[in-house]
């Protein structure tokens, strides 16, 4: 299936994803406002850090070896017994341990000790969070587009339904346990549908750890915990400094802003992980990458700059139907926000490379660095612009990141190319 095809039909699951997010960025403007979205995003980078660690982190691999073994039934078995047996000790032990200490977590991201049982929910259904993660890698991994996308679909749409029931009879606290438990439930509707492939079975999935494959998708392993620690810890940093800055109500626009960003661009980043890993992983040569990263410029780039414009133009209205008038003040970071977005894929298309080929020590040190970066150039433009400094700084990262990108990327193509050259002669 070509990128077109692969865009299109991913775009449906795109586009409810999408309208099911916003139905939901309303419900919780009316439920939580501005204050309750900041500690909604404190919790959402919570959960991205500890699903990752419950994972064993190795999802992005299991994508990438089970694209590359497509043929091979034993290496594929091998690859999902040893990332399901990382899933299962991973789930089981970071599930103690958000339980034990769901307290402490609770006052370091919300600075209460009232949301502790939010963390009692999300640890009880941590196993199932994370072996929904593993089947729909498994799927990417196939080219199993239509059973993925119908799970996208479902997960979505029950997302919207357990999200809504809950804000509405409990506000924010209900919103919360939303926001930890619909993906655990998602995994009884994946593996509904990953019982029709051939290749679904408890022997299949489940067995002994393979040394060698633990060794290749530690690298993995590495490069998403960096990126599930480094980001949302910038972004914690991020949070608490506007609010402590401007108050709580600006996290909470900046929070919402983010928020909107994440699904308008979901057309487009949906696609990268979808088809552009995968395919990227099939690659042998640096000539066929470097077709592969053009023909992403060329469909990709363009669909997310008419995205960003035909937000930019509606913004006024975007803002009143899908938050409410509260949030109004999140006008002034519309422009430099869409303009991070655009530099974000064009980044990305060079950055899936590294991922796909395992370029791990590259990728942590750039992850570290850019993470660091963001909170620090917030820092310094919010103390000159005010709260519009945190998109500004938003802007100037990624435009930095991409520079690198094509740097590392042109030095290591280079490098791909003379030792065809050489072989060949």
């Amino acid at each position: 299936m070509n990128l077109i095809k692969t865009s299109l039909l991913n775009g449906v699951a795109a586009v409810v994803k999408i309208v099911t997010l916003l139905g939901l960025n309303k419900i919780l403007a009316l439920y939580v406002g501005p204050s309750g979205y900041a500690a909604i995003g404190q919790l959402q980078n919570a959960l991205t850090m500890i699903t990752t660690l419950s994972s064993g982190a190795v999802n992005t691999g299991v994508t990438k070896y089970t694209a590359e073994h497509a043929d091979d039934d034993i290496k594929l078995q091998r690859v999902w017994k040893t990332a399901s047996s990382l899933a299962l000790g991973g789930s089981a032990a970071v599930g103690v341990l958000v339980a034990v200490f769901s307290q402490h977590l609770s006052m370091y991201f919300f600075s209460v000790p009232t949301y502790g049982s939010v963390f009692i929910w999300v640890a009880c259904s941590l196993f199932f969070f994370t072996f929904n993660a593993l089947l729909t890698a498994i799927l990417n991994g196939k080219k199993e587009v239509k059973k993925l996308v119908a799970a996208n679909i479902l997960g979505s749409l029950l997302s919207l339904a357990v999200t809504g029931m809950l804000a509405w009879q409990f506000g924010l606290y209900g919103a919360l346990i939303a926001l930890g438990i619909y993906q655990a439930l998602a995994f009884f509707v994946t593996v509904f549908l990953c019982m029709r492939s051939d290749w679904f079975g408890f022997k299949k999935i489940f067995g002994r750890v393979d040394k060698a494959v633990a060794l290749n998708l530690s690298k993995y392993a590495a490069m998403a915990l960096t990126s599930a620690l480094c980001l949302p810890a910038a972004q914690i940093l991020i949070r608490n400094h506007l609010s402590f800055t401007f108050g709580i109500e600006s996290a909470g626009y900046w929070e919402a802003m983010w928020r909107l960003s994440s699904a308008y661009l979901m057309l487009v980043t949906t696609t990268l992980s979808v088809y552009y890993l995968p395919r990227l992983s099939e690659l042998k040569t640096a000539r066929e990458i470097v077709v592969e990263i053009i023909a992403g410029y060329k469909v990709i780039l363009p669909v997310a700059v008419l995205c960003c414009g035909i937000v930019f133009v509606m913004r006024s209205f975007i803002i009143k139907v899908l938050f409410s008038s509260d949030f109004l003040p999140m006008e002034q970071l519309f422009l430099f926000q869409l303009v991070g977005d655009i530099l974000k894929i064009a980044s990305w298309l060079l950055a899936f490379v590294m991922l796909s080929k395992a370029m791990y020590k590259t990728y942590i040190v750039t992850e570290i660095l850019f993470s660091v970066s963001f909170y620090g150039l917030t820092v310094l433009l919010t103390d000159l612009h005010g709260l519009r400094g945190v998109v500004e700084a938003y802007a100037v990262n990624y435009a930095i990141y991409w520079v690198v990108m094509a740097i590392v990327l042109k030095s290591n193509m280079k490098a791909n190319i003379n030792s065809e050259h050489s072989s060949v002669a």
